[in-house]
């Protein structure tokens, strides 16, 4: 499993003038829809649902809402860069600038938790936050998301 195979170019985004973690979810889901072609209003619900268990701000402006859904083969990403930073509730009490949602079928096991791994630890280089946080073209991003996944590919 590597990014290139979670995250579509299409699923990358930048958005303006979110102002609440409701609304920030329902962009997310948004985005779902159009590119997974999943329900909007279940992507939602669903991330709304995990995040009333415990807040997935992880840190360092760092988000990583996830949800199972019904309806998908495969674990679909979404990834949006925040223009302004989002009180999100983090571990770290900072607001959250990058948002990194992952879905995955209902019965999808191990296969959703190794991609919440994978996404965690690439989400965890300062570095590669650096360049995103740096960037406002959602193929840049894209790239800067995939390209260590490609160069250890080759």
């Amino acid at each position: 499993m590597d990014l290139t195979s979670i995250l579509k170019p299409e699923a990358v985004k930048v958005i303006a003038n979110v102002t609440s973690k409701k609304r920030l979810f329902q962009d997310l889901g948004e985005v779902a829809r159009s590119v997974h072609l999943l329900s909007a209003n279940e992507a939602t619900d669903a991330l709304q649902e995990r995040e009333s268990l415990g807040p997935t701000g992880v840190g360092h402006g760092v988000a990583l809402p996830h949800a199972r859904l019904k309806g998908l083969d495969s674990v679909a990403g979404v990834f949006l860069r925040l223009d302004r930073p989002l009180d999100f509730d983090s571990v770290d009490r900072q607001p959250v600038d990058l948002v990194f949602a992952l879905f995955a079928p209902i019965d999808s096991g191990v296969e959703h938790l190794k991609a919440l791994a994978l996404v965690s630890r690439t989400m965890r280089d300062s570095k590669i936050c650096e360049k995103l946080r740096a960037n406002d073209d959602p193929h840049t991003l894209h790239a800067i998301l995939t390209e260590l996944q490609s160069a250890r590919a080759a």
